[in-house]
């Protein structure tokens, strides 16, 4: 796609050399002939108008003119009146025949986890609060900055946090991420260094995730089960490790609610072992059937690290994330940030910081509650008409459900099945750490599929889930 410069001309590099004995205008065509045979100037591009050219050169316009004119007449060329001169079409090297890939067929419904809804994004309060932080932030706000993040949006979201989620939240002790995947690194590379060899992770999970996170901080992972209370707390102690990941609020991919006694030991645990609790706090923003449960954080601050990201509540795409820090460990994962990038993109920051403190992000999540609380109904209503023998849970919060087949069923065969009925569906057995499960359980995503489609898409696969 060519670039369009709003009436300024482009710039152009080239370069004339007046020693070499060969004529200045032969020199500028060859070059600017060799860049469009190249296509370092491909079509439609526009070229600086000759009187900006001569300037940059230090030519006269005549000549450049007459470059113009010569190049126009072999077809390199076209020029318009009132308009620039661009590349031709049908000049330059012809491109290779390439051979269009197939568009995906249309799907019926594609129950993807971990995507919210992405046409409901507020992109309108989003631009409102992109202008009104780049309206209203200092000169200085444009440097370098701390590599903790914005002051600002870490104030804002302390409170916010301390409000609705009932964490221990020191502005001066948060770092501000790029989602998830980095601030799970950063915790990694910082426990390193203080000695932690291995890192445990609940099962089933994300050992895909976990693992490469782990080895790239030079640690081990190791699974450890989950069951309706959480993970096994009995079963991490006989580990060696002295971190763990998990989901205490909503347990992916379960759903399961650690349970008051399960937190407890928990701590109890971190303590004994001199350990650390690294809490992935995913999507306790929407909730259905349960009161609201508080971060583990807010617990024992001194001995988890709790980490939450926007790209549930808003959109992935944003990369917004925090971290907060044990007293032990903040200077480290500061550290650590400060090396791997320097800090986060300002301006996104004091846009989700108006956002906050405006009430529209609050508002948002309202909306977002209502649409999935409505999908979720859907889903169920769904399941229970077309495939009456599957059982449904985790359906407590989030906006994803496991579905557990109700008669005999071979994972793979089932989501081959209804692939070719252009549905998407996806197993449990990919969150195992041997990738197989004891019976065969689905993990549908509803964040992303609307109501009809919830309802046809599970129509469409209801006998192959354990249906009449």
């Amino acid at each position: 796609m060519p670039l369009e410069w709003s009436g300024l001309s482009p710039d152009l590099l080239l370069a004339i050399d007046r020693d070499s004995g060969e004529p200045l205008r032969t020199q500028l065509e060859r070059q600017v002939r060799d860049a469009i045979r190249t296509e370092r100037l491909r079509v439609g591009e526009r070229l600086p108008s000759s009187r900006e050219l001569a300037r940059m050169l230090g030519l006269s316009r005549g000549l450049v003119q007459d470059c113009y004119a010569q190049l126009q007449a072999e077809g390199y060329l076209v020029a318009r009146v009132g308009a620039a001169t661009q590349v031709a079409a049908g000049a330059g090297v012809p491109p290779a025949p390439t051979t269009q890939p197939a568009a995906p067929p249309r799907m019926v419904a594609d129950f993807r986890w971990g995507v919210p809804d992405l046409s409901t994004f507020p992109l309108a309060d989003w631009l409102w609060a992109t202008r009104e932080a780049a309206r209203t932030m200092p000169t200085a706000a444009l440097d370098y900055g701390d590599p903790r993040g914005s002051a600002v949006l870490r104030e804002v979201m302390a409170g916010y946090l301390r409000r609705v989620r009932a964490a221990a939240a020191d502005p001066e002790r948060m770092v501000i991420c790029s989602g998830y995947a980095q601030g799970l690194g950063l915790a990694l590379r910082a426990l390193a260094r203080t000695g932690v060899h291995t890192v445990a992770y609940e099962d089933p999970g994300s050992p895909a995730t976990l693992s490469s996170a782990a080895s790239w901080a030079g640690l081990s992972a190791i699974p450890v089960p989950v069951d309706g209370y959480g993970i096994d707390v009995q079963a991490l102690a006989s580990t060696d490790a002295r971190a763990v990941v998990v989901t205490p609020a909503h347990q992916w991919p379960t759903g399961v609610l650690m349970s008051p006694e399960r937190r407890l030991a928990l701590i109890e645990w971190a303590r004994r072992r001199d350990a650390v609790v690294i809490e992935d706090d995913y999507d306790a923003e929407f909730r259905y059937d349960r009161e609201p449960v508080g971060a583990l954080q807010g617990l024992a601050p001194d001995r988890v690290i709790s980490m939450g990201t926007v790209s549930k509540s808003l959109a992935p795409a944003l990369r917004i994330g925090w971290m907060l820090c044990p007293p032990a460990l903040a200077e480290q994962i500061i550290e650590h940030k400060q090396l791997n990038d320097r800090g986060s993109p300002t301006l996104d920051q004091l846009a989700l910081a108006r956002m906050i403190e405006s009430g529209r992000f609050d508002r948002h999540l309202r909306r977002m509650r209502t649409i999935y609380a409505a999908r979720r109904t859907a889903l169920v209503a769904a399941l229970a008409e077309h495939a009456p023998e599957a059982r449904v849970t985790g359906l407590a919060a989030g906006f994803h459900a496991v579905v557990h087949l109700g008669g005999p069923a071979d994972e793979r065969d089932v989501i081959a099945a209804a692939r070719d009925r252009s549905v998407g569906l996806y197993g449990m057995s990919m969150c195992h750490s041997s990738r197989a499960a004891e019976a065969v359980q689905l993990v549908l995503g509803f964040g992303n599929v609307g109501e009809r489609a919830v309802t046809a898409g599970i129509k469409a696969v209801g006998d192959l889930l354990g249906g009449q």
